[in-house]
């Protein structure tokens, strides 16, 4: 199994969030500050193309890290897509060399979904907007957990919980 470990991100910065699906990804940005997100876009995976689309995104944004949605089952047990976010967070941080972070995601979906519900919206647009609200309460709860802590979130490493 690949071993990638979270990092520290810097306190000031745009961080990008993301809930990686295997067809569309949910991109969330805040501000320099650090002080408030917002969803950024949703992301259709097209295959040899993803380099491109985020060093485009890291230069357009000027990015100084990422936070990456880790799924865990409710017993904080992982999962294969576990196994598919760790490899994308390590692939982040070879290929761009910026700092990376992996955060636990539970539930950020079943809340993006209820925030949807009170909406208005078509089928289609509930869905392109579902995967980068999610991002969107990740890049939340992880500054609001840094934020408490005055440390890093809980290091999520290769040595718990593993399939």
């Amino acid at each position: 199994m690949l071993k990638f470990e979270s990092e520290e991100l810097p306190r000031e910065g745009r961080l990008v969030a993301i809930d990686l699906g295997t067809v569309r990804v949910g991109i969330a940005i805040c501000d320099p500050s650090q002080t408030w997100t917002s969803p950024y876009e949703t992301w259709h995976r097209q295959a040899g193309k993803e380099e491109k689309y985020f060093r485009e995104l890291i230069q357009r944004e000027r990015v100084a890290g990422f936070v990456v949605g880790l799924p865990l089952h409710n017993d904080g047990k992982e999962s294969q897509i576990s196994v598919a976010s760790r490899e994308f967070a390590a692939w982040l941080k070879n290929t761009f060399e910026l700092p990376v972070a992996l955060f636990d995601e539970r539930f950020s979906s079943a809340q993006a979904s209820a925030l949807l519900d009170q909406m208005e919206l078509t089928q289609k647009k509930r869905k392109e907007r579902l995967d980068q609200l999610a991002a969107h309460i990740i890049l939340e709860a992880y500054l609001e957990s840094s934020r408490q802590a005055k440390t890093p979130p809980l290091a999520i490493d290769d040595n718990q919980n593993h399939l």
